[in-house]
């Protein structure tokens, strides 16, 4: 139960860290923020403060109930680290380190104040900022464009499963569409490389580990259950990235497949927006399936396999406890001709 006896430090002192904190990374936030609007591969970051502030709110008594045992000397480091590593990123204009530095700051807060067993219970808030945080535009490409080769030969072989004569150069498809005299191009770009959904849906993997993580109502879990929880979130985050990237892989094949018959022009338009949010939608269909079957060997279930959603109210922390454990749509852009 959250103390009753309030002191007004409890109330100033945070809001003088968050001052300062805003004060010192305000450009970092505004342009961050112009990034999430202006970027579609990112877009999804808009929503992170929202789910982070819930996840905040929703945890308070929870956090409030956390022993504070502050580590001066690691806390302090972080944070003079990472006001190194924003003046290194502001001098050599690398957007990057200037935001990632932002991240290092509130951890080593966090453990210079209350120390590490508050930094786990806001781990999973802390993830969300980290997936929320754009990567280097040369790692970025780096993993894009393998992506795209890779459904560029998945819609080949599918075409050429149905007997559809077609070529691929890279990531460029040419076929025969019907009625046609000439050969017609389809271009695998990067938009639909699957990438925007892989990041999107990792991130959504997060929050649904966390807020569908089993709960040990009898008390009787022990250990074993522990391990199951951090097992089952670690799994549930890790099974997003095939995911994302077969279901993009069978949409663009689907797409190579319709334009063969209907002509090139189903590559762009209405069917192509609404075969992205179709296909964002399947994949968290099976996103939701694997967690449903890991569910089923819960040690904690009636029958001694399987378990179910933990109920309203009692959400904990399966990302946390993992790092304590242990234990091991696309959206809108498209095909262009």
């Amino acid at each position: 139960m959250p103390p009753t006896n309030i002191s007004p430090e409890r109330f100033w002192k945070p809001l003088v860290i968050a001052a300062a904190v805003v004060f010192v990374y305000w450009g970092v936030l505004l342009r961050l923020g112009r990034f999430w609007w202006d970027d579609e591969n990112y877009s999804h970051g808009l929503l992170i403060p929202f789910v982070i502030g819930y996840i905040l709110w929703a945890e308070r008594g929870r956090l409030a109930s956390v022993a504070p045992r502050p580590r001066v000397l690691l806390g302090g480091g972080a944070v003079a680290l990472a006001l190194l590593t924003l003046w290194v990123g502001t001098a050599g204009s690398e957007l990057f380190t200037q935001r990632t530095s932002l991240l290092l700051l509130l951890t080593g807060l966090v453990v210079y104040f209350h120390g590490w067993r508050l930094l786990r219970a806001v781990g999973v808030p802390l993830l969300l900022l980290a997936l929320a945080i754009p990567i280097p535009t040369i790692i970025f490409n780096k993993v894009a464009f393998p992506l795209q080769l890779f459904a560029s030969r998945c819609a080949v072989w599918a075409m050429r499963a149905l007997d559809i004569p077609v070529l691929r150069e890279g990531n460029v498809i040419e076929l025969y569409p019907l009625g046609s005299t000439t050969t017609k191009k389809l271009e695998v770009v990067e938009a639909c490389s699957g990438i925007r959904s892989l990041m999107t849906l990792v991130t959504l993997a997060v929050v649904f580990a966390y807020f569908t993580s089993p709960s040990d109502d009898g008390g009787k879990g022990g250990r074993r259950f522990e391990r199951f929880r951090a097992l089952r979130a670690v799994l549930v985050v890790l099974a997003a990235v095939p995911i994302a990237i077969i279901t993009n892989a069978a949409r663009v094949s689907g797409t190579g497949v319709l334009a063969r018959y209907y002509g090139t022009e189903v590559a762009d338009g209405f069917f192509h927006e609404f075969s992205g949010w179709v296909i964002y939608v399947v994949a968290f269909l099976l996103l939701f399936a694997f967690g449903w079957l890991l569910d089923r060997f819960n040690p904690t279930r009636r029958g001694g396999r399987g378990g179910g959603a933990a109920p309203a109210g009692e959400v904990e922390s399966p990302l946390a406890s993992a790092a304590a454990v242990p234990v091991g749509g696309e959206g809108t852009a498209g095909l262009q001709r």
